[in-house]
């Protein structure tokens, strides 16, 4: 029996004693046991409990001890905020003795989550890659995997997707694993760029960092973190008077382009993209680690009834020089309705 099924299960038995408590109008002691108590609690958090999600968290072989306690530092931060964002956590890279090689772990941990019907993953490199002009990598302990490798791993998986490459030469795993409802994150746009990045330090802590929520939603966006990660990166570079060698990217859109941090303008996209495709940036501003009160009452039907409301208003929006005034405003009016019922009915 799944979680789900369990607690309806106990909120079911709640009702039938409720209403025979009524009926016959005994005051029973059983509503003074701890019983009682958790199977109360248990209809609350039933009430609260959102659609499954899980991240996939991999720390790559750090090659020095300095690198080594910065990935370590990142990992932490990931594992807190997955806590805290209620995700479901598999660690790949940071046990020193494991059972099996990481890359048989990773690959094992990859089947089963994506073979999960619904529900986001989130999958996340911390680490160093290398590029030789054919195939980009990230460095794992032992056999490394590459971006073909990875792409025919995630190829069943039907699930909303985010895959955050904070690695060096990260850039062609954007193009591989692009796809439908998956925003593609990488700390590089090439995989010649392939100095130690900064980016995943910075990212990791943008994610659960108030200081990072842009549109002040109460809660940090992946865009918002991925733009207020990419500014303290810049910032950095030139603090210290060096060339800027990292070049993040963000695709959202499918199509395996990618879009740089700067063609932002606060939270919205000011360039379009090539050959006419919507821009980068909306899906990734649904995506959220850790929820606001107001994000987790609204239920997961409705949130993506929302999130599909306000791709649809993008593509709008991306197209209101081309169209009539009246023609503009009449299709905007019914989509800013609809969201706002949503909203009204949670």
């Amino acid at each position: 029996m799944t979680t789900a099924a369990f607690l309806s299960f106990l909120i079911l038995i709640l009702i039938l004693i409720s209403r025979l408590m009524i009926r016959i109008k005994i005051r029973s002691k059983i509503t003074q046991t701890p019983l009682f108590a958790l199977l109360f609690c248990a209809a609350l958090l039933h009430g609260q409990t959102n659609e499954s999600r899980s991240m996939i968290l991999v720390v790559g072989a750090p090659g020095e001890p300095e690198y080594a306690e910065q990935f370590a530092a990142c990992a932490d931060l990931w594992q807190q905020a997955a806590a805290r964002g209620g995700l479901r956590l598999r660690v790949i890279g940071r046990d020193p003795a494991p059972a099996q090689d990481d890359r048989a772990q990773l690959l094992t941990v990859l089947a089963t989550e994506a073979a999960q019907p619904a529900g986001e993953l989130w999958l996340v490199f911390i680490g160093h890659g290398t590029y030789d002009g054919r195939s980009a990598k990230f460095n794992l302990r032992g056999p490394d995997i590459s971006a073909d490798d990875l792409a025919t791993a995630l190829k069943p998986c039907h699930r909303t997707l985010a895959v955050l490459q904070c690695a060096s030469a990260s850039g062609p795993f954007l193009p591989a694993l692009s796809g439908p409802d998956r925003v593609i994150i990488t700390a590089t746009r090439s995989g010649y760029e392939d100095n130690a990045t900064r980016f995943g330090g910075f990212l990791a802590r943008a994610i659960a960092n108030p200081a990072a929520d842009l549109d002040k939603d109460g809660q940090t966006s992946l865009l918002e973190a991925f733009l207020f990660a990419s500014r303290q990166v810049a910032q950095s570079y030139k603090d210290e008077g060096r060339l800027l060698t990292e070049h993040a990217l963000l695709d959202d859109n499918g199509d395996g382009l990618g879009t740089p941090p700067d063609w932002f303008s606060g939270l919205h996209a000011v360039k379009k993209a090539e050959g006419g495709k919507s821009v980068d940036g909306v899906r990734a501003g649904q995506m959220i680690l850790i929820r606001s009160q107001a994000e987790q009452d609204l239920p997961p039907g409705a949130r993506a009834q929302r999130d599909q409301l306000e791709l649809k208003l993008s593509d709008l929006r991306s197209r209101k020089s081309e169209m009539k005034e009246d023609d503009y405003y009449r299709q905007l009016e019914p989509i800013l309705v609809e969201i706002s019922r949503l909203y009204e009915g949670k």
